[in-house]
């Protein structure tokens, strides 16, 4: 998730634990716990654009590094704080502030290597937005009140809520997929995989990507007190055979193709109105297949050149409006009257 979700959490979860003496030194290192996973965007390559794609969220990520992560974290604290504070308390609330910050991660659709090096499996539980203002604000608020009190109370209600808010996440994800299920049964389909994920800002707007016959479908789900679906597009899976005869097998094209396909959980096809291989699991709108990123191929590039990687993360003024359309249960301008259900 965003880094201040990150910093937060990390912080409710040393702040619950501390003692009322130490609420504030918890606090800052439980914000550095949290926020040091993140440092490994900065291992990326200048010649390699899917790199940072591979080591984000890996190693800095898993369970294993958790004790590590703590001891480099909960050092700069105890440095920071002149050595005021027993070592052993501030490695304490600086490992729990990391220990959240994977698992956080991994409740998002992105996909986190929690088990590295045993596997480079990317666990994704879709049942939280990347960036969710709800559920950090009012943990924001809660950690801010339980440091100026020196209230570890008010810590263990901040993580009390988190864990609510994540426990709702997976109510829906289970209602959406639910729905889901009963619109590809209407259709006469038969996925071979199907996945809701979390739109961006709440839990209430979903996004849910389906495999049947060699295409993806994506539809757009409003769950409230009742199920409104937003039919959506569907595009065939990619087909490097088919669609870029010209490449050679062993070429690096060839190979980023496969880097991109795991990273993506194989949710990849080809978008010719933008000539770029999608990540279908995001978009700014739920029920399109505009993607925000991608990879793009070059017939002229040579053995060794690495593909393009591409981002087009920003959301234009008709997007935001039709966005918070259907986050109202509107129709949006361009989209057709929505289903209601449940």
């Amino acid at each position: 998730m965003d880094p201040l979700s990150q910093a937060t959490l990390g912080a409710a979860l040393a702040v619950a634990a501390s003692r009322k003496t130490e609420t504030r030194a918890a606090c800052l290192a439980g914000v550095i716990g949290g926020l040091a996973p993140d440092l490994d965007v900065f291992l990326g390559s200048p010649s390699d654009p899917l790199l940072f794609l591979e080591f984000h969220r890996q190693f800095t990520h898993s369970f294993v590094f958790i004790p590590v992560g703590g001891l480099l974290a909960g050092t700069v604290v105890w440095l920071l704080l002149g050595s005021r504070w027993p070592f052993r308390r501030i490695w304490l609330y600086a490992t729990l502030g990391y220990a959240t910050h994977g698992i956080l991660d991994a409740c998002t659709s992105y996909g986190t290597q929690l088990f590295w090096p045993f596997t480079s499996h990317r666990v994704a539980w879709n049942n939280m937005p990347i960036i969710d203002p709800v559920f950090t604000l009012l943990l924001l608020a809660l950690v801010v009140a339980a440091t100026v009190r020196r209230s570890e109370a008010i810590g263990r209600a901040a993580m009390v809520w988190a864990l609510t808010y994540l426990m709702v996440g997976g109510i829906q994800n289970i209602r959406v997929t639910a729905a889901a299920e009963s619109l590809v049964a209407a259709r006469g389909h038969e996925p071979l995989r199907l996945e809701p994920k979390p739109g961006f800002g709440s839990l209430i707007l979903w996004k849910v990507v389906y495999e049947h016959d060699g295409r993806y479908y994506v539809d757009a789900f409003r769950a409230t007190t009742t199920i409104t679906v937003y039919p959506g597009e569907s595009i065939a899976k990619l087909d490097v055979t088919r669609q870029f005869p010209w490449l050679t097998p062993d070429s690096q094209q060839a190979r980023d193709i496969e880097r991109f396909r795991w990273f993506s959980q194989d949710f990849l096809a080809y978008d010719p109105s933008h000539d770029w291989i999608v990540d279908m699991r995001y978009s700014n709108l739920p029920h399109q297949i505009d993607g925000l990123w991608g990879i793009r191929l070059r017939k002229d590039a040579g053995p060794s050149d690495h593909v393009n990687y591409i981002t087009r993360r920003g959301a234009g003024r008709e997007q935001t409006n039709q966005y918070l359309a259907m986050l109202r249960g509107v129709t949006p301008p361009d989209g057709e009257a929505p289903l209601v259900g449940e």
